[in-house]
Order: C-alpha cells, then structure tokens, then sequence
C-alpha cells in the first residue's frame, strides 16, 4: 500500500459535520499566550490562554460569544489543549487533565480529572488533547520539546491513563503534540513538534506511519469534510492543507506562532490561535 492509497483511507474515515454554527470573523486581539480553542455545539468558543509558562495559578479559559471575550475560568498553570465530551470541556493543564462544566451552576468550575500522579511517569509537558466517538481522550505528552520524555496517551471516561506509545517505544516519538483521531476510534493521528513529521498510529496493531513532513513545529491537526487535513507549525507561524495525495500547500504564512487550531462545527472556519501575537484569527474556508 502507498502513502497516499493509506492517507486517502485514513481520511475516508472522518464523518462530515454538517452542523451549522454562526460565528463572527473578526480577529480576537488581547488574549494571554492562547494555544488552543474548540467550539461548543451551542455556538460558543472556549480558549486556553498560558500567560506566563511555567508560572502556576496565571492561566485562564475564555469564553466567545457573540464576538464578545468574557472570562470563564482561572487559577490554572498551563493550559493548553482542549476537548469537549458532552457538557463537559477538559483541559490539558501543564502536568494534569483537568474538567470543567459548560453548562449548569457549575459553569467554570474546574476539577482535576487525572492528575499527575494517574499517568505511568509523571508528564513533563501535556500539550494536545483529542476525544473519539466511545468518550476517551487522548493526550500528548511533548516531553522537554528536543526528542525526550515524548509519549502520547489514552484516558478513559473514569480518568483512567494507559500508554499507548512512547519516545523509549519508538525513537521517532520525540515531541509528539497535535492528535487527531478517526471516526472508527482505530487510528490517531500524531504530529510531531521536533520532527515536523504527521503520523499514523494504529491502536490494534500498534503501528506507527509516516504521512507527511515539512511541517516545522508541528502543533495542531484537524480533518475537513472536503478530505483535506490542515496542520499548524508553530514554529515557522504558518498553516498548512494537506490533501489526499500527501501534497503539502501553505495556506497562511504570516503568523507569529499558529498553535493548536480547530474547525468551527460547520466546518466553515479555520480557527487559529497566533499565541505570541495575542490573537485568535479565523480563515474562512472555501
């Protein structure tokens, strides 16, 4: 099988959304360090902003609505990828997962759902997190950033942590960050931060495939109903398509650091936080 006859199976894997979510397209400025973003079904956008790395108790969550950036939660470290299970947002808060109510009294109001000591090592630096159709998540460990301490991991619906791959497993793992995972629950989607490499992670047979590359510091995946993948380097500040044929094309190139993006639930909009910019930029899809 071919690289590209893999990647076009992979995608065929994705169910369209075809949910229309009204958003405005207006650039967010003034933002803390934002790294990732993820929209509600009810049309509402919650953003993860670090403030000071490394500097406990300064990170926050935003919440957007109607153009308008209220503050929805703060008092956590390092807050960075989110997802979204029913009412329900976790959040990847430098060495924990953490939970927060969307909806009811209790919006806002975090828990630790898997804390440090949950995982099999004590993380060094969780970074993306994504969610599949059954309820689990899963998390990226970015290690130290330079190729140690990368592993990536599964956590079920009672805040259960199992490894499903590591740096010391396979020495390509070296910073993985961005996850994506399929509708069939069968593959996630990895890309690395250090290596700038998209892979293929099959959690039945265990085996790890290269996709793509050239994708600089690899930050945040997600999949489109038109069968493109999009893929963010912070590093270099660009985003890139990648189509079913494994072509790479630049789509925008001119931010400072294109952290961990999303697709708004119709699939109209590219989300894109520029984290040393400040900003939440949104690219209108074709």
């Amino acid at each position: 099988m071919t690289k590209h006859t893999l990647l076009a199976l992979l995608l065929s894997a994705f169910i369209p959304v075809a949910q229309a979510t009204p958003l405005s397209t207006q650039k967010i400025s003034g933002l803390k360090m934002p790294e990732s973003v993820v929209q509600a079904t009810d049309g509402r956008v919650f953003v993860s902003e670090i403030n000071g790395f490394g500097v406990d108790g300064d990170g926050q969550i935003s919440v957007i609505e109607a153009g308008q950036v209220k503050l929805f939660a703060k008092g956590l470290d390092d807050p960075k990828g989110l997802a979204i299970i029913g009412q329900s947002l976790y959040v990847a808060d430098n060495k924990r997962i953490l939970k927060l109510a969307i909806s009811g009294t209790k919006q806002g109001q975090a828990e630790v759902f898997a804390a440090a000591t949950a995982f099999p090592v004590t993380p060094l630096f969780l970074n993306d997190l994504e969610a599949d159709l059954a309820g689990n998540l899963y998390v990226s460990d970015s290690g130290d950033l330079k190729g140690k301490g990368g592993a990536v991991y599964q956590i079920n619906a009672q805040g259960q942590v199992r490894l499903l791959i590591s740096g010391q497993q396979d020495k390509r793992i070296l910073a993985p960050n961005g996850l994506l995972m399929d509708d069939t629950g069968d593959v996630l989607m990895v890309v690395d931060f250090a290596s700038g490499i998209l892979y293929s992670y099959n959690l039945a047979t265990k085996q790890l495939l290269d996709i793509a590359e050239g994708f600089g510091g690899g930050d945040g995946v997600v999949h489109h109903a038109n069968g493109s993948m999009y893929v963010s380097d912070w590093k270099n500040g660009k985003v890139f398509r990648l189509d079913m044929n494994a072509e790479v094309t630049p789509l925008v190139a001119t931010y400072q650091s294109a952290a961990d993006i999303a697709l708004t639930k119709d699939e109209k909009i590219l989300m894109v936080p520029d984290m040393k910019a400040g900003e939440l930029d949104f690219i209108v899809l074709p």
